[in-house]
């Protein structure tokens, strides 16, 4: 078994506001079918897809064991079917160490998530918090970002005006991804000005609600030839949950990102990140994430997010072109999303924000309150 692991093709609708029109089972199918073209692939017990990973969660989706709604359309049923109720990047870190431990040699892997149809974003993460002591006090993941957006701007020099570059940027990169969500385009004065959100993020400053679904697929390196001719490999996985309460960790600090990043570099054989990689997709909850991201995969100095601003940092390291998590991904799926710019960016696929000669690129995925849960992936063409 080779140390690689191949992405053999993807597929992706377009981010939407809301997909009143389709259900989650036809999202997946507008996906699922691409892919079938696209490979080849069959569901061959032998020599097809045995394992099917898919990544969704019930509070979205308003049911229990909300897997049990696309295992007919992923053709899962009487074969290994696995789900991932968290980050979706971990649903690749899932499949990586699936295919390199010998259990499978090709794997389909799936998401979806209509934030679209539930009553309120924050009430679902609110559940994430203890019933005691949080949850009551109304804590839901964009209080703990806005609690950590005020520690880290006190720290790093990023203000209010760093913030709103951030956002004009997200939208203008997004304008030219064609499966980006389409937002208003804004300029400086207008997300200064727009209201007052969770102190000190401002409503522009959050990622919209967004609805979106993905499919790729995965095999071994003994086996890539048989469903494509130019796969884009993952080399690295790490992943690192910081503590549970606020109150137990350095908001600031970046811990559970840096470890996360230090053991994809290390898999991956990454000496400098700033030298060797050409793209980085972050994901941007929040306009003060992308500088604090920055700092916590080492390219740029820690405590030093508004200079790396003021310096051209985002353009020098290729930050998320695709318009990133900010200009609307689902929290589910950013991870995800990021991995699939990726694949397009080293597949030379990338179209208008293609980068030229990119031979490396890192995918970054952040979830629970605060980044308390990080995960990195690093790819190769």
């Amino acid at each position: 078994m080779g140390k690689r692991i191949a992405i053999c093709a993807v597929a992706q609708i377009k981010n939407e506001p809301a997909y009143d029109h389709m259900r989650f089972q036809n999202m997946l199918l507008e996906c699922f079918e691409p892919i079938m073209e696209q490979t080849k692939v069959t569901y061959d017990m032998e020599k097809g897809i045995r394992t099917v990973i898919s990544c969704s969660d019930d509070v979205f989706d308003a049911r229990t064991i909300s897997n049990n709604g696309v295992t007919d359309v992923l053709g899962a049923h009487f074969r290994g079917e696995e789900k991932m109720a968290q980050e979706s990047l971990n649903g690749l870190g899932y499949a990586m160490a699936s295919i390199l431990s010998g259990h499978d040699d090709v794997i389909l892997f799936m998401g979806h998530c209509k934030e679209s149809q539930g009553e309120s974003r924050r009430m679902a993460t609110n559940l994430a918090y203890d019933p005691f002591y949080c949850r009551p006090l109304g804590m839901d993941f964009q209080n703990a970002d806005a609690l950590q957006a005020r520690a880290y701007m006190e720290k790093s020099g990023v203000t209010d005006e760093h913030l709103a570059k951030i956002v004009v940027r997200s939208r203008k990169n997004a304008k030219k991804n064609p499966y980006a969500r389409e937002n208003k385009m804004v300029d400086e004065k207008e997300v200064m000005s727009s209201p007052m959100y969770l102190d000190p993020l401002r409503e522009m400053h959050v990622y919209p609600v967004t609805d979106w679904a993905y499919g790729m697929l995965l095999c071994c390196e003994e086996r890539v030839k048989e469903f494509c001719k130019n796969p884009v490999w993952i080399t690295g996985y790490g992943s690192c949950m910081d503590r549970y309460f606020l109150g137990d960790r350095d908001l600031a600090g970046n811990f559970s990102l840096k470890n996360a990043a230090q053991r994809a570099y290390e898999k991956a054989g990454i000496k400098d990140p700033r030298k060797e990689i050409q793209v980085f997709e972050l994901s941007d909850h929040a306009a003060y994430q992308l500088p604090m991201w920055a700092e916590g995969v080492g390219i740029a100095d820690e405590g030093k997010g508004g200079a790396w601003i003021d310096g051209g940092g985002m353009d020098t390291f290729n930050v998320n072109l695709s318009g990133g998590q900010l200009n609307g991904n689902p929290l589910l799926l950013g991870g995800a999303a990021r991995a699939i710019e990726c694949y397009y960016q080293l597949a030379g696929q990338a179209g208008d924000r293609q980068v030229k000669g990119a031979k490396k690129a890192l995918a970054q995925a952040a979830t629970g309150g605060a980044g308390q849960h990080q995960a990195v992936i690093v790819m190769e063409a």
